[in-house]
């Protein structure tokens, strides 16, 4: 059995601490180190969840969702975030910044993207 854990996924933005801000208000995390170019948020001590972090990069291009032509930036990852009241959540989500995409492929799935442009996902748990 391995050792390793997957402890932070790191977004790289063209401000981290904008984007840090907005995942913070969205997950209810706190910072747990700041630098000039770096921020590392989690949730609060004893709370389940995995660890962000974003770095500023001057050249960032944000991705592109749903996948299109191939010069432009594809997407490598997104965020899934389970809620329990998917309506009012993509309204919270959108209230701190986030922006609904304009492909929406499933009912028990809300696409978004943040304010740099990360696609990320709202959903809720459906009976089988």
């Amino acid at each position: 059995m391995s050792s390793a854990r997957l402890s932070t996924v790191v977004l790289d933005a063209s401000d981290a601490h904008e984007l840090a801000g907005f995942y913070m208000r969205l997950l209810g995390y706190e910072v747990r180190a700041d630098e000039p170019d770096w921020v590392l948020i989690g949730p609060p001590p004893g709370a389940p969840g995995t660890a962000l972090a974003f770095e500023t990069e001057p050249g960032y291009v944000p991705p592109v969702w749903p996948t299109r032509r191939r010069e432009e930036q594809q997407m490598m990852l997104h965020l899934d975030i389970e809620v329990d009241d998917l309506e009012a959540e993509t309204g919270r989500a959108v209230a701190e910044g986030a922006r609904l995409a304009d492909y929406q492929p499933q009912d028990d799935v809300r696409v978004l993207l943040d304010p740099s442009g990360h696609p990320f996902c709202l959903w809720v748990e459906t009976p089988a």
